[in-house]
């Protein structure tokens, strides 16, 4: 019943102020476990002028996906990602669950203004307006993925070749004992953190760009390849 979930949950119903309600977020959420603390974080997120694209683990159990789409259906801004992926922890997997998101976000008739990303194990510990005044404050146009060239003893991630491995209830990552071609258009790689504040600007370049398709592709056997992938784009000359 969509009425006592609103009700109930005390979803916020209307923008909050002006400056919100004329400054759009999209977010993606990657869950897999614990709905109890999915709701809570969509709860603490939730406006009504904001995107919400969740990414919902395929081997997750059927009830579940379940309940996740049932939640969905009770709000027009918020949808689950038109692709699922099995997700691997530090596969490529995790990384395209990301990019499924944003192909489904750029095509949306909300226009947002920024992407933020997150799992269901996060909580914001600043209310939406607070966020968007921070990338207001020195971000304008400007993406918050920041990090370093990629230190010496993370090398091995994107020098040698690793796969996924999903059988019945196990899954990880592995090395192989191949080793990788360098990287495309002699990128120098960077590494940072997996979660990002990105311009819808870069979103669109990140999906149409022949250097960030190429990158894309070279990642797909390095370990963690979110963890290099948004912060070398972003270092890209222009």
């Amino acid at each position: 019943n969509c009425s006592m979930v609103l009700k109930t949950l005390h979803f916020i119903t209307r923008p909050l102020s002006d400056e919100e309600g004329n400054f759009s977020l999209a977010y993606i959420i990657t869950i897999h476990k614990e709905l109890e603390m999915f709701v809570k974080l969509l709860r603490a997120i939730y406006m009504p002028q904001n995107i919400y694209c969740i990414h919902v683990d395929e081997k997750s159990p059927k009830d579940y996906k379940a309940a996740v789409q049932n939640i969905v259906n009770c709000f027009e801004n918020i949808f689950i990602s038109s692709k699922r992926e099995s997700v691997v922890y530090a596969g490529f997997s995790r990384l395209q669950a990301d990019i499924n998101c944003m192909r489904d976000l750029v095509h949306s008739k909300i226009q947002w203004n920024y992407v933020i990303n997150l799992c269901g194990q996060d909580y914001p510990i600043k209310t939406n307006k607070d966020i968007i005044q921070y990338i207001k404050s020195k971000w304008n146009g400007k993406n918050m993925t920041p990090g370093v060239v990629q230190p010496h003893h993370m090398k091995h991630r994107t020098q040698v070749s690793y796969r996924e491995y999903v059988h019945s209830g196990m899954s990880y990552v592995y090395p192989t004992k191949n080793i990788k071609a360098k990287p495309p258009y002699n990128l120098t790689i960077y590494f940072g953190s997996a979660y990002y504040i990105l311009t819808k600007e870069f979103v669109e370049f990140t999906l149409t760009d022949a250097r960030a398709k190429d990158l894309l592709e070279w990642s797909r056997d390095t370990y963690s390849p979110d963890e290099h992938y948004w912060v070398t784009l972003n270092r890209l000359n222009g």
